[in-house]
């Protein structure tokens, strides 16, 4: 008997996440519409549909634009009840550290932004500077606050094994602290740690519709090199990885990277590595802290004016990449690669070496240079990635399991 009601609790929980899963992927519908795209019978749709509406989760709206062929009254659709719940999103980049608060539907409510610098860390522990961070929120949205429902990270290295923190990362000091833990027991909500070439990597997806069914690589060029890699969902390997694609090692005992190791693919491709190779600065020199962007367009200005050094600079970098692409085509079948960051706009003068290092392997020959999109702005993908997961996380774990009693006081406070 006992096994029968889990059976039935387990089946109802997933039919709820399928519904709020196509919602999130697809935007307000009809009912009709739902149970065609989740495959569930119109009775037992709409039975899930009402059962969410009444605890506040849903709500309908009229679905004006599906009824606008026809007579009579507007049918009505379902749509995320968005003050149900509040998500805080915290972007952690080498230079600067950015919040965002959402509601249930994905709508940004405030956005709180500030420069990081280098040593930040060393003057305030990561732990106490993010908790100060999502007060400071806290303080602009009271009501929103109080129904927080998940905090969710972006950051820049490689995480521990067990998601709280980092084991190395390229914001100084930041690494070995758990991150997630002091948010838990502050605010009483789930909190996760994703990487950014991953977040990269999802965001675009959702970002580009023709990439539903691909495999591809995403690869940021700026301050940093980082990539993530994504594969279609029905495919045999995890959705989305994130990897230190920019500290693969491209040349033994070649130029310092500022990860300390030397000869990685960063160390040639990254705004530092171009800027030491255009001045002709010593490979072993230690990489700049941080490059203006007006010096970096000012080598690509140099190069197009046929300046050799800054060439020889944007080869070395084109070079670097394609290199580390071909090996990863001898693994990974890949039909696409995103470029995305700050350096995409000098990719015409990386290119021609780009492709020559890609086409250098035997898969590279058969298989030619993969399909290469460019996207200057790489805060979108990333951004998008970070929200759709934070949501998901919450329709999984928060409202799909919700049972009818606990809703229905949820429900009583949402609408009062």
């Amino acid at each position: 008997m006992a096994r029968g009601v889990a059976d039935t609790e387990m089946i109802r929980r997933t039919n709820r996440e399928r519904v709020l899963d196509v919602i999130r992927r697809e935007g307000p519908m009809s009912r009709s519409h739902i149970a065609t795209l989740t495959g569930l019978s119109n009775a037992s749709l709409s039975a899930i549909g009402s059962d969410l509406v009444a605890q506040g989760i849903l709500s309908e709206i009229e679905d004006a634009q599906q009824e606008s062929k026809g007579r009579g009254r507007p049918a009505i659709g379902l749509g995320h009840n968005r003050g149900a719940a509040y998500a805080i999103l915290i972007e952690l980049d080498v230079n600067r550290c950015r919040l965002s608060m959402l509601d249930y539907g994905g709508v940004l409510v405030d956005r709180l932004e500030t420069p990081l610098v280098p040593d930040q860390f060393h003057l305030q522990q990561p732990d106490a500077y993010l908790l100060e961070k999502i007060a400071a929120m806290g303080r602009r949205n009271g009501i929103a606050m109080e129904r927080l429902g998940i905090v969710a990270i972006s950051v820049q290295g490689m995480l521990d094994p067990m998601r709280r923190g980092l084991k190395w990362s390229p914001i100084p000091a930041l690494a070995g602290v758990d991150l997630l833990g002091p948010i838990t027991e502050s605010y009483g909500v789930p909190a996760h740690l994703y990487k950014r070439g991953h977040l990269m990597a999802d965001g675009t997806r959702w970002l580009h519709p023709a990439l539903v069914h691909a495999t591809y690589a995403t690869i940021f060029i700026g301050a940093t090199i980082g990539m993530g890699l994504s594969f279609p969902s029905e495919g045999p390997l995890p959705a989305d990885i994130g990897t230190e694609f920019g500290h693969m090692n491209h040349m033994p005992d070649g130029a310092l990277c500022r990860c300390g190791a030397r000869g990685c693919i960063e160390a040639y491709a990254a705004d530092y590595g171009v800027l030491r190779s255009a001045y002709s600065v010593p490979e072993h020199t230690t990489p700049a802290s941080a490059v203006p962007p007006s010096d970096y367009q000012q080598i690509i200005a140099r190069a197009r004016a046929g300046d050799r050094s800054a060439i020889y600079a944007f080869n070395n970098a084109g070079s670097a990449l394609g290199f580390g692409i071909n090996r990863l085509m001898s693994v990974v079948e890949i039909s696409h690669i995103v470029l995305l960051g700050p350096g995409t706009a000098a990719f015409d003068l990386m290119r021609p070496a780009f492709e020559e290092a890609t086409l250098a392997s035997l898969t590279g020959r058969i298989n030619g240079v993969p399909q290469i999109i460019l996207t200057a702005d790489a805060g979108e993908p990333i951004y998008r990635g970070l929200m759709m997961k934070a949501l998901t996380a919450l329709d999984r774990d928060h409202f799909a399991p919700m049972t009818a009693t606990t809703a229905r006081a949820d429900a009583e406070e949402c609408r009062s």
